[in-house]
């Protein structure tokens, strides 16, 4: 609680806005935003504010850019798409980038000039990680005193200004990072731009960097219509970031890019693994990057075969999920491939299991973060304030084991498919909805089961938009017979008055660390399906 001399939680979190406010030049604020009533989609909004070339720019893939860039066609310095924290840094280290390459007449790295957004866990020297506590203001995580906060640099941070990248801005997160609605008490709720009447998720840029214990990756990708990659533990460097629930290893946060299209998701992961970063995380595996594995599919040779996930079994997809679903099992079979049932060992047990990793310290990280300003939790995850008790190592050691039994129950799965397929081989990849709605409105995330499996048995993801919701399509089902109250609950909120032009993603899932595979077979579907 604060005293008279400690300024409360509420003047706290003004100031960071204000802060953050302070550093968008006057010029570039847009005065009287309209209502989400008046304008619910703003994605095309914003280009009436720049310039033809800006939005030319903007509407570039970091690959793009990166070949503009290193082309001499656009300079560093120009690539004003700015958007919160440190900005006179980045148009700096932009200059700093056109006179090495006016020198060198060569770029510094794969991503010279290109714009990379981080999310709010990066630590980046001179530059505050609140990680949405407004009780991690003016500290370093938490702790005061440190000085780290002026010097720390996550090592991904470092690769990616060795690889000439521009750091601009760090995007915000939910408090804790355990819910797919953003929302804090610093920056408010984030509203989705392409229907502002829905969450986010999240929020990228040309190519942004965001992290995925339970679909924190995908699922902003695929409510905002972007590629997104979920790498298996330990295939990028996590090292030096700030986190919740550090030590809990049961289920790891894992790092990866999202953004407009595949490509760019390709060269900054090529990018990092270029890099050794092996040589700088412990826990990364020593995998370089692996051509042969994309190699595979972009030759388009070979038949592919792909198991749908129509439905877990426990919640339903809403209507335009099914349709995404069936667009891109169509196209798959119009072009030869296999689209066989996937009907998995129990994805109830797996929730059940996976879930309880993320409450072993009975929510006491999460309470002491709030504990630091006195700050409220916001009501998606107040489950950390109902929880009763702790896991004892007995306790965590017997969940362990189940999660090993049922990785390896679904493996065997896996293995078996190849009795039913016509290639002889197990299937290649999955087909699944990243949740049971197209975007969730605010505050009813109530379902993370179709994001949460992949995390829990730890698969390689890739988000891949398909479509977008047709009020006069995607029709709610009037006779539809729920199979529970949950999924009833899920099944209400789907209106299609409401849910009107919203993007609809899918996930293509493969086995563990196929990072290589997974995005070229994503690029492959989105060629499919005119994406």
């Amino acid at each position: 609680m604060s005293s008279s001399s400690t300024p409360s939680w509420q003047t706290l979190a003004q100031q960071k806005r204000e802060s953050i406010l302070a550093a968008i030049p006057k010029e570039w604020r847009i005065e009287n935003i309209p209502s989400v009533e008046d304008q619910v989609d703003v994605t095309e909004y914003v280009k009436q504010y720049l310039t033809q070339e800006e939005v030319q720019i903007t509407q570039c893939g970091a690959d793009e850019i990166a070949k503009k860039v290193g082309g001499g066609v656009w300079s560093a310095e120009e690539l004003h798409c700015l958007h919160e924290i440190f900005f006179d840094a980045a148009i700096q280290n932009a200059k700093n980038l056109d006179t090495y390459y006016a020198t060198h007449k060569k770029t510094l790295g794969p991503l010279h000039g290109v714009p990379v957004s981080l999310k709010d866990q990066f630590h980046v020297a001179d530059v505050e990680t609140t990680m949405g506590y407004v009780g991690w203001i003016g500290t370093f995580e938490g702790r005061k005193g440190t000085g780290k906060e002026k010097v720390v640099e996550s090592e991904m941070v470092k690769m990616l200004r060795k690889a000439g990248a521009v750091l601009y801005c760090k995007t915000s997160v939910p408090h804790t990072l355990m819910s797919g609605e953003t929302v804090n008490n610093i920056i408010g709720y984030t509203l989705n731009p392409k229907n502002r009447r829905l969450t986010a998720g999240g929020s990228s840029a040309p190519v942004g960097f965001g992290t995925d214990i339970g679909g924190s990756i995908r699922i902003p990708a695929a409510f905002n219509g972007l590629y997104g990659l979920r790498p298996s533990v330990g295939r990028l460097p996590y090292h030096g970031m700030a986190n919740s629930m550090d030590g809990q290893n049961s289920i790891l946060s894992v790092v990866g890019p999202l953004g407009p299209d595949i490509a760019s998701l390709r060269l900054v992961t090529k990018t990092l693994l270029d890099q050794s970063p092996w040589l700088v995380d412990p826990l990364v595996h020593e995998i370089p990057w692996r051509p042969e594995q994309e190699a595979e599919i972009m030759t388009g040779g070979d038949k592919l075969t792909f198991g749908l996930l129509a439905s877990d079994g426990v919640v339903n997809p809403t209507p335009p999920v099914r349709r995404a679903l069936d667009i891109v099992v169509k196209a798959l079979q119009a072009a030869g491939h296999e689209v066989i049932p996937w009907t998995p060992p129990s994805h109830k047990d797996l929730q059940d299991t996976g879930f309880k990793t993320w409450i072993y310290d009975g929510g006491a990280d999460a309470r002491a973060a709030f504990g630091l300003s006195g700050e409220p939790m916001s009501a998606q995850i107040k489950f950390f304030n109902e929880i009763d008790k702790e896991f004892s190592a007995s306790d965590i050691a017997a969940n362990n084991v189940e999660l090993r039994r049922l990785k390896k129950e679904y493996l065997d799965y896996w293995n078996s498919t190849v009795s039913k397929t016509d290639t002889g081989k197990p299937v290649d990849a999955v087909i699944s909805p990243l949740a049971p709605w197209p975007a969730a409105r605010p505050g009813r995330y109530s379902y993370y089961g179709y994001s949460t499996w992949v995390n829990i048995l730890d698969y390689t993801s890739v988000v891949v938009p398909v479509t977008n919701v047709d009020k006069d399509v995607d029709e709610k089902e009037v006779a539809y017979t729920a199979i529970d109250e949950q999924d009833k609950k899920v099944q209400d909120d789907y209106d299609p008055e409401i849910y009107d032009g919203a993007h609809v993603s899918l996930q293509i899932v493969g086995r563990r660390l196929q990072e290589e595979k997974m995005l070229a077979v994503a690029e492959y579907v989105g060629k499919l399906i005119g994406k």
